[in-house]
């Protein structure tokens, strides 16, 4: 990390995990996307369901204290880590993790109608990069050997969705990144 001009070594693993409340900003500030960009996937939680909700506030209301376990400590994500980039890739799934990124960019000429209409900005590089490797993840913790396309279509929403910055015609017509992705990887214009 570096702050004023200095640089701090950080121990592995390191990573970020951020949270947005889609509904109370006051005092926060959305990312910039050059700044999101750097966040591999958008996880969105919904809501819990009754019976989810009802165990939630029983084990929290009372007077007893749950302690947490640790499941795994820093050397085991870290092999972790290296299994999943071991996992190996097909020339033609990398091509179509890039191809299905350059999609989503309104000026390339590969871009389908629907991103030239509603996309002001579309996904960069890291997109097929962590596409490819949110498809490894995918089959790793599936125990499979190696990743296929299903796997980039699974990861394709959390890795997209906030690299596609929708336009003004988007809003007017009520279409999200996600409407947009999904439109994506199920269409004849990609390969998957």
């Amino acid at each position: 990390m570096t702050a004023a001009g200095r640089t701090y070594r950080l121990p592995d693993p390191f990573f970020v995990l951020a949270t947005q409340n889609p509904i109370e900003q006051e005092g926060t500030y959305p990312l910039p996307e050059a700044q999101l960009d750097r966040f591999m996937l958008e996880l969105r939680v919904s809501y819990p369901s009754q019976s989810e909700e009802e165990a939630i506030v029983e084990q929290t209301t009372g007077t007893g204290r749950s302690a947490l376990q640790p499941v795994l400590d820093a050397q085991a994500l870290l092999a972790m880590q290296a299994l999943v980039r071991r996992i190996p890739v097909s020339r033609g799934l990398i091509r179509a993790a890039v191809s299905l990124a350059r999609m989503t960019r309104p000026g390339d000429t590969g871009a389908p109608p629907i991103i030239k209409e509603y996309v002001e900005w579309g996904a960069g590089p890291r997109a097929s990069q962590y596409l490819v490797l949110g498809a490894k993840a995918r089959a790793a913790i599936a125990g499979r050997p190696m990743a296929d396309l299903e796997d980039v279509r699974g990861v394709a929403a959390s890795v997209l969705r906030h690299r596609i910055v929708t336009n003004f015609a988007a809003e007017a017509a009520d279409r999200t990144s996600d409407d947009l992705v999904r439109e994506l990887v199920s269409g004849k214009g990609w390969v998957g």
